[in-house]
């Protein structure tokens, strides 16, 4: 079963999050991955050193001439840095997408602290991609950002996926794994009602990449026709063993494996 995704995201040139991560993720579900690459970073796993952001008309070059001849099962946006390339993401996704399912992953920091979004684009990435998203996958810092919210508990993840609905997206998935608890849940809203899935946290400093990888698991379950709940269960089962079988690389945040495999259908 393959399934084919177009990711929208930055490259990480440590190799474990962004683009990277993005085609080791939906290969290793089974799944085949396109790119559309939207800024270049220089990045090891301690910092992001420098950002080199592609000019937007040519992001949207990359993502037309793959849709024209490819084809895409599922959209997936990671970094998108600046209000232009959010604007040509968002326009190709309308004209030359509309009907595949996009994913958004609204990635603000990474995870040594820099800062992967232009200030200025805060507000056209709520409008031109949240708001016509079929999932959104913030974590806590990111939907207190989106919010306005402070988030503390499980039912803090609630009422902030409630107010990331009114931007428009159908279904909201907020990632627990910044609170503090021995237990991490995540909050998946969608027209069904609310989903917590609930896992024993993993005391590992190797997490580096792990929201991007997260969201292309799922966005590949969606591309090979799982219901969206499966996906995120499959997805969080993928991730989980990709952290506990760590390489421990890096002398800061390092990579999860993610030549791990489960089943690419269940």
């Amino acid at each position: 079963m393959k399934g084919r995704v177009l990711i929208a995201a930055g490259s990480d040139s440590g190799g474990g999050a962004g683009i990277q991560a993005d085609i080791k993720t939906v290969t290793a579900l089974g799944g085949y991955a396109a790119t559309a690459i939207t800024a270049l970073t220089a990045q090891d796993t301690n910092t992001v050193y420098a950002v080199h952001p592609v000019p937007a008309e040519f992001v949207a070059e990359q993502m037309r001439v793959v849709l024209a001849d490819i084809g895409a099962d599922c959209i997936k946006t990671g970094m998108i840095h600046s209000v232009p390339i959010i604007e040509a993401v968002a326009e190709i996704a309308e004209r030359h997408a509309n009907g595949v399912p996009l994913v958004v992953d609204p990635v603000l920091v990474a995870k040594g602290g820099a800062s992967l979004l232009e200030p200025s684009a805060m507000r056209a990435l709520a409008n031109a991609l949240i708001g016509r998203a079929d999932l959104v996958t913030p974590n806590i810092p990111e939907a207190e950002r989106l919010t306005g919210l402070t988030v503390a508990t499980v039912d803090d993840m609630a009422r902030a996926a409630e107010r990331i609905h009114r931007l428009g997206p159908s279904a909201v998935l907020v990632k627990g794994g910044h609170l503090e608890s021995d237990e991490i849940t995540d909050l998946l809203s969608h027209p069904g009602g609310i989903e917590r899935f609930h896992a024993p946290r993993i005391e590992s400093r190797h997490t580096h990449g792990t929201g991007c990888t997260l969201a292309s698991a799922i966005a590949t379950g969606i591309a090979q026709g799982l219901s969206l709940v499966d996906a995120v269960a499959r997805a969080r089962r993928y991730l989980r063993h990709a952290i506990e079988a760590a390489p421990g690389l890096g002398a800061g945040h390092g990579p999860v494996n993610h030549g791990v495999t489960v089943s690419p259908t269940t």
